[in-house]
């Protein structure tokens, strides 16, 4: 491999405060080589966004084909055969019938565009949105950012105003304050929509009582809010799942998908009621795209995620080995000083380490020295949140909580 060489980082500008310890050089499935030479074990998996791991063979292969046929069509007006097939594939993961879809480049895209499409719908601009909750950092979506108030603050004055927050529910017993908080907004008479994480993911992957969901969607169609599932987390068999929030014939109105749909390539739908989503129908125009929404790439790498999450049998298997995990987990870990909780569904899970600031930072270094990348949750950052592709080897799985034991 020769020399190992230091990478400078002094010319990287951060957005966060968090130092630099590690430039991805080349990775493959689950394992990740940076540019000093190291490799390491992938639990993040951009931050739950590479469903498939790095460069899967039929990802990296659709690509080659389609980039040697078409990179970009011309937009809504000429769209392309991929972005046809692509929303045509999009519809039938809802039990919804009879759904429209909208493309975007991200998760805030689509959170974005559902929020647009809620409003133009009720003609109501409250929004009623949870504490912890994140749906990405853009004007829209920032509005209704519970997981840190600092993001909101030094933009407050041109966010949205008509946010209200509503505490989630952890607990059985905070579910009935929830509900009650939410039934009050919702008798306000203003609220065109209620946007919620099936489960909270950068929140610190907590899982709300299973009557939660159900009763978030009959009240918002009691009262005629547009009921808003970010799924951009929860989505696509992250938590063993197609779509989390879905309970037989009770469905939220829109649900955002992003991160992992495009097989590592940028992409993001907002999936919707076909009777809300024909607001856009105006008599002067009005619409939600941009240049590359929609672009071939990506919706061809999305189409070939959905069929290998399919043919590869990895919703189901994300359930099995998510559970196995989290299983071997609680039980290593039950009393332990350091371990408050470990929780989620699937391959979504969080190692709560408690009140301390900054816990699960100085964890995820340290198990990045024992060869794992990890990321962090919680307003506090004391989450160890783990979100690996859904066709990781298992006895990774397994060696990681030896490592655990030895970074706490």
């Amino acid at each position: 491999m020769g020399p190992r060489r230091k990478v400078d980082l002094r010319r990287v500008v951060r957005t966060d405060a968090a130092p630099f310890t590690v430039v991805y050089s080349t990775a493959k499935g689950a394992n990740v080589l940076d540019a000093d030479g190291n490799r390491y074990v992938d639990l993040a998996a951009g931050f739950g966004s590479l469903l498939l791991g790095h460069a899967h063979p039929r990802i990296t292969k659709v690509i080659e084909l389609q980039a040697a046929r078409l990179m970009q069509a011309l937009g809504d007006v000429y769209p392309s055969e991929p972005k046809i097939a692509l929303m045509q594939r999009l519809v039938e993961l809802r039990a919804e019938p009879g759904s429209k879809v909208i493309l975007g480049q991200s998760g805030a895209d689509a959170v974005t565009a559902a929020l647009k499409s809620a409003i133009l719908h009720t003609k109501k601009s409250g929004l009623i949105a949870f504490e912890g909750a994140y749906h990405g950092l853009s004007y829209a979506p920032l509005a209704a950012c519970g997981f840190r108030e600092s993001y909101r603050a030094p933009f407050q004055e041109v966010l949205g105003a008509h946010t209200r927050f509503v505490p989630f529910p952890r607990t059985e017993s905070e579910l009935p304050q929830c509900l009650e908080r939410l039934r009050f907004e919702l008798a306000q008479g203003d609220v065109g929509a209620v946007l919620f994480e099936p489960i909270l993911g950068r929140g610190g992957c907590e899982v709300p009582p299973e009557e939660f969901v159900p009763e978030l969607l009959r009240m918002c169609a009691r009262s005629g809010a547009v009921s808003i599932a970010d799924e951009i987390w929860t989505g696509l068999g992250r938590t063993g799942a197609m779509l989390c929030s879905e309970r037989g014939t009770e469905a939220p109105d829109i649900v955002c998908l992003g991160k992992g749909l495009g097989g590592g390539l940028p992409i993001s739908a907002c999936i919707g009621r076909s009777e809300i989503l024909d607001a856009w129908s105006q008599a002067d125009e009005v619409i939600h795209t941009s240049t590359f929404s929609g672009a071939p790439l990506a919706c061809t790498t999305a189409i070939a995620t959905l069929d290998i999450l399919s043919r590869d049998n990895l919703v189901q298997r994300a359930k099995r080995v998510g559970e196995q995990l989290r299983d071997t987990l609680k039980a290593r870990y039950a009393g332990h000083p350091k371990v408050r909780a470990v929780r989620g569904r699937g391959l979504m899970l969080g190692i709560d380490l408690g009140d301390e600031a900054g816990s699960a930072a100085r964890v995820a270094r340290r198990l990045l020295e024992r060869g794992y990348i990890t990321s962090t949750g919680g307003g506090l950052r004391q989450v160890l949140i783990l979100t690996p592709p859904l066709n990781i080897a298992e006895p990774l799985l397994h060696r990681f909580a030896d490592c655990l034991a030895e970074a706490l």
